[in-house]
């Protein structure tokens, strides 16, 4: 018997590369909406726009809408559900590639998974960046959120200017194609007012990498190889971290106690 010849369409190598998967359920829709919270005077942005099933209602919500879709298979239709909106603008373009604008705005999509941390780095390096509202993969938007009481190196460093929070759950029956997995609606928030001054986020960041580097085992063993142990100890107590907690256990708002005990006589 002849081996089955796999099919190669279009849509198969789409699926493959840009790892899409589409919504296909209004409620899902809606909570992604509803979690972008757009304003009538907001610009937004758009990531992975596909066929146009989030991107109307988002623009009903919005006072200007720029749609980013880099696949050819979908963009067609993308354009046909975009045409009666005068005040979107469809971009056939890679959104990584896209320099921020200049003025403020949120983003928002049903992103492609594969792609999650490249997108996530461009919206926390973007100046006019107010919000970023991005459906992940369920464990990437509970490691990012603290959902499980772990917190990542990233959230952790990105604290001081960036809130994270898990703003809803949808479930792997909610796309087509049906992904492995169940996604998560993940928001990103930049601070109107910053936890931390500028000129203290460099050496922020560079207590964050110790504790996170595992030196000497443990947290508090990282933190004594450049400060004094018992000013360690105290900043600990104060900060109610047991000596033997895990680096991930620790809260974003006790390692700015940490730092602020810490690094007070600065």
């Amino acid at each position: 018997m002849a081996p089955r010849r796999h099919r190669d369409t279009v849509r198969d190598r789409s699926r493959r590369v840009l790892s899409q998967n589409f919504l296909a359920d209004p409620a899902a829709v809606a909570r992604m909406v509803s979690a972008a919270r757009p304003g009538p005077d907001d610009l937004l942005i758009e990531v992975g726009a596909g066929r146009g099933r989030l991107t109307r209602p988002l623009a009903a919500r919005c006072g200007r809408l720029i749609a980013y879709e880099i696949d050819p298979a979908v963009l067609p239709d993308l354009a046909a559900a975009c045409a009666p909106l005068p005040h979107v603008e469809v971009r056939a373009a890679d959104f990584l590639a896209a320099h921020p604008p200049g003025e403020p705005f949120s983003v928002a999509g049903n992103i492609p998974w594969s792609l999650t941390a490249a997108v996530v780095r461009w919206c926390l390096a973007a100046p006019g960046l107010r919000a970023a509202t991005l459906l992940t993969q369920l464990d990437y938007a509970r490691k990012r959120a603290g959902d499980r009481g772990r917190w990542s190196r990233l959230t952790v460093l990105t604290w001081p200017h960036h809130h994270w929070r898990l703003a809803g759950r949808v479930s792997r029956e909610s796309f087509r194609p049906v992904p492995a997995v169940d996604g998560g609606i993940l928001r990103v928030e930049r601070r109107a007012v910053p936890l931390l001054a500028p000129d203290a986020l460099p050496t922020y960041r560079r207590m964050v990498e110790l504790g996170f580097g595992g030196v000497g085992g443990s947290l508090a063993a990282s933190l004594r190889a450049v400060h004094p142990g018992r000013r360690v100890d105290g900043a600990l107590r104060a900060a109610r971290i047991a000596p033997d907690t895990p680096v991930g256990l620790v809260w974003p708002e006790q390692w700015l106690v940490l730092f602020r005990l810490l690094h007070a006589h600065r």
